[in-house]
């Protein structure tokens, strides 16, 4: 007799089983099909690509736009800077959301909750808010057209959703295991280091994916802070690709497909730790 999977209740009829995966294979239908249709319209002749073929893989599919969009456009380094520019918003906003993280979780200090509320508060505002006074300041610095003058909004915008799911995530974690390391003679820094940030790995992940995310696909901040051809980001440099009175298509859909290549990476990497790092601070000590 087969039995059913674990991730069911024992008392679930086949039927109920049955129409979840319907429901579930639906809705990956609907999720996947303008995907698959990007696939199509990448690997068509340039000739079909208004064809009216249900087929997702084409009679003559080719490889040409690929072709084009990694050697006939700036595509490797629009690639290259928001590389760049994505990892170092992860790096500096996990760094900085986790000394502020734990320092909201494990101290007593004046202005703590006004701290944490402010950091709430702030996800209230869309990011283009902040395109008028960051533009002054950034001319100011002499910071335009430059990866460090993106630096900065872009870890300003990830930094509060960071702390509080750190935070969230540190109040977790038992302090008897950071007494112990007290009396052991450990610092602060040590206790961080040795002891709470490898039992945070899930938390750490997907505050680093986040941060990530947040500076890979954002477009308006870029659009205004970067000129120069060298500099831009892929969302920029996508949109660049539709050209002022006509667009290739076929070669935007393929550098579309080949600038999710990272991201899936990404994605595979960190999976084991997402489901963890998604459902921190639900249990608290």
């Amino acid at each position: 007799m087969i039995e059913k999977n674990i991730h069911f209740e024992k008392n679930d009829s086949w039927k109920k089983i049955i129409g979840i995966y319907v429901i579930l294979i639906i809705f990956c239908a609907i999720t996947l099909y303008p995907l698959l249709n990007v696939l199509s319209v990448a690997l068509r002749p340039g000739d079909q690509l208004f064809s009216t073929s249900l087929r997702i893989i084409p009679a003559d599919a080719t490889l040409d736009n690929f072709r084009k969009a990694l050697f006939e456009t700036d595509l490797l380094i629009w690639l290259k800077n928001s590389l760049i520019v994505s990892s170092l918003t992860a790096i500096i906003g996990v760094f900085i959301s986790i000394t502020a993280g734990y320092a909201f979780s494990r101290f007593s200090f004046w202005g703590r909750k006004v701290g944490m509320m402010t950091f709430l508060v702030t996800q209230m505002f869309p990011a283009p808010m902040l395109l008028l006074p960051m533009f002054i300041i950034l001319v100011k610095l002499k910071l335009m057209n430059s990866f460090l003058g993106l630096l900065i909004p872009y870890v300003a915008v990830s930094v509060p959703f960071s702390v509080w799911m750190l935070k969230g995530y540190f109040d977790t974690i038992p302090k008897s295991l950071e007494e112990s390391a007290y009396i052991d003679g450990c610092k602060v820094w040590q206790v961080m280091y040795k002891i709470v940030l490898p039992v945070s790995t899930p938390a750490l992940a997907i505050t680093g994916l986040f941060s990530f995310m947040t500076a890979w696909s954002e477009f308006v901040i870029a659009r205004i802070i970067l000129t120069s051809a060298e500099k831009l980001t892929l969302p920029v440099g996508l949109v660049n690709l539709q050209g002022s009175f006509s667009a290739e298509w076929g070669t935007y859909s393929a550098a579309a497909l080949i600038t999710s290549v990272p991201v899936i990476i990404l994605f595979i990497s960190l999976s084991r730790y997402l489901v963890g790092g998604l459902t921190v601070g639900g249990v608290k000590e």
